[in-house]
């Protein structure tokens, strides 16, 4: 088979992590007789210095006319520490998504024996974790109207949702709990807001289209304790925006390192595959950086954009085998012998 792919490396380490996860997406398209045409494109901080625009539409042409899209990270410090900046590299992520109509976030949290240790969570509360949050990611208090009044004095940000826009979220939702446990967890503050409260009804209606999964509601505030509790008790979860963001980043440190979790923002029409980690500008060029995050989403990819399972478990399984044998950066070593980026990527890549 022959895939054109959008390579979107952005900023800080990004550029690093997908040079890893070409190496080994190569090895395994030459190991299993596909060919890949891979189609760079700028976007974040780099496409601001380039063009002074984030997401450039010349970016979203190539996203658009491709299979799928690879990406690295998006962000600068430089941007950060100015709250008066007018173009951020945030903006072209948010644009981005909008564009290419990203609606689904799918954010997977699991563990990996070898590694159980390193959580910062006790060992019997995380065995056996094997999770999936679903974060509607186009609508919501990010999209919404904002703005200030009273000469500066008061902000505002509207959140805003449609019964269409929670219902093909929590389609996907229940679509995906089909393939795994038939359980779904409604994440909400139903108890105090009316765009949780339409999260709700829209999902219990959507209940009777799905008999044989098991629906649960809960408020967020009560799954983010027990994401920490019992995090092996939740299999798919689907929530709003804001929710999303955070309980995500909580649940990707239960296997100890933000440095191994992949994800993918999916659409009607094409997905966009990423780690979930940010550009982690103190490591820029340093040769540090863990690319696994990267490769594991390069190996989603491989199983939900082109439905070929066994390419995507060869990558899983060749990321297995270098955190037993402990061919990892420095964030994994604890101690022991430490690999660089690249010397990672190349050990993948030759492994499969």
């Amino acid at each position: 088979m022959k895939f054109n792919i959008a390579l979107l490396a952005g900023d800080g380490i990004g550029p690093e992590v997908i040079d890893q996860a070409v190496k080994v997406s190569d090895a395994v398209a030459k190991k299993f007789g596909h060919e890949i045409t891979w189609k760079p494109a700028l976007t974040g901080a780099a496409a601001i210095d380039a063009v002074g625009e984030p997401y450039p539409d010349e970016t979203h042409d190539v996203c658009a006319a491709s299979d799928a899209v690879l990406f690295g990270a998006i962000g600068h410090p430089r941007f950060d520490n100015d709250p008066s900046a007018k173009v951020r590299p945030e903006q072209g992520l948010l644009k981005m998504r909008k564009k290419l109509g990203l609606f689904a976030n799918v954010r997977p949290t699991f563990t990996f024996p070898s590694l159980i240790e390193k959580s910062p969570l006790k060992k019997e509360r995380i065995e056996g974790t094997d999770l999936v949050f679903l974060r509607e990611l186009t609508g919501g208090i990010y999209f919404g109207e904002k703005g200030r009044r009273d000469e500066g004095e008061t902000a505002y940000d509207n959140c805003v949702y449609t019964r269409a826009e929670v219902q093909r979220l929590a389609k996907k939702g229940f679509e995906l709990a089909m393939t795994r446990s038939k359980k779904l967890c409604c994440v909400d503050k139903a108890n105090v807001l009316e765009t949780s409260r339409l999260w709700r009804e829209t999902v219990q209606a959507m209940e009777k289209d799905y008999p044989e999964v098991e629906v649960s509601y809960e408020f967020v505030d009560a799954v983010a304790m027990r994401l920490v509790q019992w995090p092996n008790s939740y299999d798919v979860l689907i929530t709003e925006n804001l929710f999303g963001d955070i309980l995500t980043d909580e649940a990707s440190v239960i296997s100890g390192s933000m440095g191994l979790m992949p994800s993918a923002s999916m659409g009607s029409d094409i997905a966009l595959f990423e780690p979930i980690h940010g550009s982690y500008p103190q490591a820029t060029g340093l040769n540090i950086a863990n690319p696994l995050a990267t490769v594991l989403s390069a190996a989603m990819m491989f199983e939900t954009a082109f439905n070929l399972p066994e390419e995507g478990a060869a990558i899983r399984d060749v990321v297995n085998k270098s955190l037993a044998e402990g061919v990892v950066t420095e964030d994994l070593a604890n101690g022991g012998k430490a690999y660089g980026t690249k010397e990672v990527g190349d050990w993948l890549a030759a492994n499969i």
